[in-house]
């Protein structure tokens, strides 16, 4: 039997109104709705926090955001990634790391407990080799100088890096290996000391990062034997890549950095954020500053996963090799 018609009226009327009534399903905030916090686990000035800050830069054109640096520097950089990892995953805190504290640390320290696989990684940014080099009065000029005098003299010098476990010291080690040399590590607290030592006759050899070393090398402080990447860098092209010696054509590492989030990330944020990622890398304000300190940005898309996995077993042996371990 059907309702008579003013009935029907005011039962729509009374399901309108209910309808109305409901509190709406909130939705959530598009991604970014608030300033984003860029953690560099190292003091101001250092290539990190250079790569860092240039990052933060090109991200707030790319994603029309407030993106800020925090300096959490301490226990080679092992704070300000914990920070990192403990933070929400929502976007809001990210990390600009180096390997150092991302991969290498927890191979050559009891004390951290993270593992890279504790980040959502969203991409590599640039990459910067790192520069063997030798104390004026030592009279080498080459690779092939080193080798010979080193091989010569077993056990007689030594040379210096920015501290146990450094992408410098594994680096040093991985030198030692491929060479068949020995050499005694000399751990510093930065370049500054370093070069002092050098340049006052009280260390034969160093490694430093090649932005770091650069200055002096060009002065003629230190002599420059070679860098530590597979080619050579465009920065310096006039200085050889260690691999081009036969003796030393396994080695290939370096410092580079990457743009981490807390694990657990959702997925359209990181969509978001490794979109944001790559729109950044293009930003010529960038790519001129990270590759006037010697850095190569890079070019399109890592898959991240592989290559933290690869890089973690490279260091693993050299760490092994070398018995690191503190």
């Amino acid at each position: 039997m059907n309702l008579p018609l003013k009935r029907r009226l005011l039962c729509a009327v009374a399901c309108s109104a209910t309808v109305l009534a409901l509190p709406s399903v909130a939705q959530p905030d598009p991604y970014p709705s608030k300033p984003i916090t860029i953690v560099v686990a190292y003091p101001p000035g250092g290539s990190t926090d250079l790569t860092g800050r240039a990052v933060a830069n090109a991200l707030a054109k790319s994603l029309n955001a407030t993106v800020v640096v925090e300096n959490v520097g301490g226990a080679g950089g092992a704070i300000g990634a914990q920070k990192v990892i403990n933070a929400a995953p929502d976007g809001y805190t990210l990390l600009v790391g180096a390997n150092n504290e991302i991969a290498i640390s927890r191979l050559v320290s009891s004390n951290i407990k993270y593992h890279w696989q504790d980040f959502t990684p969203i991409g590599l940014i640039a990459s910067q080799p790192l520069v063997l080099v030798a104390a004026p009065k030592m009279g080498v000029k080459s690779a092939e100088d080193f080798i010979k005098l080193t091989k010569a003299k077993p056990g007689q010098f030594s040379y210096g890096s920015s501290g146990v476990g450094t992408s410098l010291h594994l680096a040093g080690e991985l030198i030692k290996e491929q060479a068949g040399i020995f050499m005694t590590h000399i751990p510093y607290r930065g370049v500054a000391p370093l070069t002092s030592d050098l340049i006052g006759n009280n260390i034969e050899f160093g490694v430093f990062v090649l932005s770091s070393g650069l200055p002096h090398i060009r002065s003629g402080k230190v002599i420059a034997l070679g860098t530590t990447e597979k080619v050579r860098s465009k920065v310096t092209p006039d200085i050889p890549a260690l691999a081009e010696h036969p003796a030393l054509k396994n080695t290939d590492i370096g410092t580079w950095f990457a743009l981490m989030a807390p694990g657990k990330l959702p997925d359209s944020i990181q969509i978001r954020l490794r979109r944001a990622l790559a729109d950044a890398l293009q930003d010529p304000e960038l790519r001129s500053r990270l590759e006037a300190s010697g850095s190569t940005v890079v070019q399109g898309q890592t898959d991240m996963i592989k290559f933290l996995r690869d890089e973690t077993t490279k260091y693993q042996r050299v760490v092994d090799f070398a018995k690191i371990r503190e």
